[in-house]
């Protein structure tokens, strides 16, 4: 009796699965589903305190959420210390400490587009990797 009852309880659990997955995704904020689908295919790596900023790529900001940035193959996210303080409206104002690197320890003021004031201070963290897994 114990043995039909606890696979009824899984088969059930199974069918719910689906509902769950559907609600944590209509929870996610406008902002974690753009890095959700920036990030699909991809694998997370070790996080590193700095990573290379050579060249003329971008710096992204997603609402209230991370900072990104593109190299290659690689995308590095920085969730941030304060992700509340990105915010769509406003540009960064980047004081890096090295010509080819952006730190954790780098200073991003942000300013809004609209009065070009001061408007926060972004506290970085360390910068995830992700990268797409290679089959086979």
């Amino acid at each position: 009796m114990f043995k039909r009852l606890a696979l009824a309880t899984a088969a059930l659990g199974m069918l719910a699965a689906p509902a769950v997955q559907a609600d944590e995704a209509a929870e996610m904020t406008r902002g974690e589903q753009k890095l959700a689908k920036m990030l699909e295919g991809r694998v997370a790596g070790e996080p590193q305190n700095c990573i290379r900023t050579i060249g003329s790529r971008s710096l992204t900001s997603i609402d209230d959420t991370a900072l990104v940035y593109r190299d290659g193959k690689t995308v590095w996210v920085n969730y941030t210390r304060t992700p509340d303080a990105i915010d769509d409206g406003d540009y960064l104002v980047i004081k890096k400490f090295s010509a080819t690197s952006l730190c954790r320890t780098d200073q991003i003021q942000t300013y809004d587009r609209a009065g070009d004031f001061f408007s926060g201070v972004i506290m970085l963290d360390d910068f995830v990797p992700y990268r797409i897994v290679e089959e086979g």
